[in-house]
C-alpha cells in the first residue's frame, strides 16, 4: 500500500482548533477503547477540560457480538461524571460504518440522558453503514475496500496510524 497516512499528532493539533471555541465548562470528553480513548487524553489536556475524563468500552453493545464473540482484552468503562443534561463530545479515533458509534451512544444512555453529544473523529473515512456524522474531524481519507486503518501507541505514547489488513 502506497497511501501516505497523516501525522495523528497534526491532526490532534486540527481537533483543538475546532474543539475549543464550543469547549465550555459543563463539557465533557469521553473517549471510545482504544483509540478513541488515547486520543481523547490528548484533547482533554490540551483543550483544559475540568470534568475528569470518560472512557467507554462497548464490548457488550457491539452488534456483530454474536459472530465476533468477546473481545479478549475488555477494558474498564469509566464515566465519572454525571451524564443525565450533559454537553458530550464523544472521541473516536476513525469513524467507517458508524456501528461503534452507534454503541458508544447505547452505552452512555444507560448512565444518563445528556443535553446532547457531539463527535470527534481523527479521521473520517466514509462508508457509513448508519446515519452517523462527526461534527468535528481531523481529515477524511479514503482508505481501499479490504483495509482497515487503526490507531496505534508505541511505548512513549506518541501516536501513528497504520493499515491492518
Amino acid at each position: 500500500m502506497t497511501l501516505v497516512l497523516p501525522d495523528p499528532e497534526v491532526l490532534c493539533a486540527e481537533l483543538v482548533r475546532q474543539l475549543r471555541p464550543d469547549v465550555t465548562a459543563d463539557t465533557a470528553l469521553v473517549g471510545i477503547h482504544t483509540g478513541g480513548a488515547w486520543l481523547a487524553e490528548l484533547l482533554h489536556a490540551a483543550l483544559g477540560i475540568a470534568l475528569p475524563l470518560g472512557l467507554l468500552d462497548i464490548s457488550f453493545y457491539r452488534d456483530d457480538f454474536d459472530k465476533t464473540g468477546l473481545h479478549p482484552q475488555i477494558k474498564p468503562t469509566r464515566i465519572p461524571f454525571e451524564v443525565g443534561g450533559r454537553h458530550i463530545i464523544l472521541v473516536d479515533d476513525v469513524l467507517y460504518t458508524g456501528r461503534t458509534v452507534r454503541g458508544a451512544m447505547n452505552e452512555l444512555f444507560d448512565y444518563g440522558r445528556p443535553a446532547s453529544i457531539s463527535l470527534a473523529v481523527l479521521i473520517d473515512r466514509g462508508g457509513r453503514e448508519l446515519p452517523v456524522a462527526a461534527r468535528y474531524i481531523g481529515t477524511r481519507l479514503e482508505v481501499p475496500s479490504g483495509h482497515m486503518l487503526v490507531l496505534d501507541r508505541d511505548e512513549k505514547g506518541k501516536l501513528r496510524l497504520k493499515f491492518d489488513a
